[in-house]
């Protein structure tokens, strides 16, 4: 269970077991609409020209704009400890589809 500070109050999050271990990753196509942002985390693999969604996050276009603040603070925060992140570009298979609406 975590714990965060939410204005002023704690809320204690459960991750349930199943959801634990996490998916990997490797591309987010992102799409939109006028009321929502679906993001769709997908597992790519070298050379083969299927890939699989593997999670899907629909969110209301504020709650996404929040969770780009909150990803540019942590990356900030990680960056300030470990050095800048580098960007790897090149590889059409890095880069992943263009999004549409």
């Amino acid at each position: 269970m975590k714990e965060e500070q939410k204005g002023g109050q704690q809320l204690n999050i459960e991750v349930p077991a199943e959801l634990a271990d996490g998916v990997y990753t490797n591309l987010a196509v992102i799409t939109h609409s006028p009321t929502e942002f679906i993001l769709d985390f997908v597992s790519m693999m070298p050379g083969v020209p299927k890939a699989k969604v593997r999670s899907r996050v629909v969110l209301a276009p504020q709650h996404a704009k929040r969770l780009l603040r909150a990803l540019q603070d942590n990356i900030s925060k990680y960056e300030s400890v470990h050095g800048t992140i580098k960007e790897i570009s090149g590889d059409p298979m890095l880069r992943g589809p263009m999004a549409q609406a």
